[in-house]
C-alpha cells in the first residue's frame, strides 16, 4: 500500500520501463524513474521462492541492475562492471508489492565507483546494499 510519504509509489508520474533483451528481460520488467534515479519492480509470481516470497536472488539482481546503471552514470557514460556486491536482508518482500530502489553513489574514483542503496516496499525496508563498480576504459558504442 502506497502513501504521501511513498517514495516509490507507482502512480506517481515518471516511470518508464527498462527495455532489456537479456537477463533483466527474464526477471523483469523494471521500472525507472529519470527525474530522481529511482527503479522499481512489482513482485510476481515468477518473483517468488519456496515459502512464496520475493526470492534474494531477485532482490539482488534488481539492486545490481540498478546500481550497475547508476555507475555509469556516475563515470561519464562509461561501461562498468561489478566488482563487489553485498546484501542485507531485513524483511520479506511479498507477492504484489511495489518495490523500489534509489542508488546512492558513495565516491568515484578514476577507476571505481562506490554504491550503496536500500530495497524498500513502501516504507518497508527489505534490504541494503553495498558494492564496488570497475570503470573499464572502452565505452559503449
Amino acid at each position: 500500500m502506497t502513501n504521501e510519504t511513498d517514495p516509490f509509489d507507482p502512480n506517481d508520474a515518471g516511470w518508464a520501463l527498462v527495455e532489456d533483451a537479456g537477463f533483466i528481460g527474464h526477471v523483469g520488467p523494471l521500472h525507472r524513474r529519470a527525474s530522481d534515479g529511482a527503479y522499481a519492480f512489482r513482485a510476481e509470481q515468477k518473483h517468488a521462492n519456496l515459502i512464496g516470497v520475493v526470492h534474494g536472488g531477485m532482490l539482488m539482481s534488481f539492486a545490481d541492475r540498478a546500481l550497475g546503471e547508476a555507475a555509469m552514470r556516475a563515470a561519464d557514460g562509461a561501461n562498468c562492471v561489478t566488482i563487489q556486491l553485498e546484501m542485507k536482508f531485513m524483511a520479506v518482500g511479498r507477492l504484489g508489492d511495489w518495490i523500489g530502489f534509489c542508488p546512492q553513489v558513495v565516491k568515484r574514483t578514476g577507476s571505481l565507483v562506490f554504491m550503496r542503496g536500500d530495497v524498500r516496499a513502501g516504507s518497508r525496508l527489505l534490504a541494503s546494499a553495498d558494492g564496488v563498480w570497475k570503470i573499464l576504459r572502452r565505452r559503449p558504442v
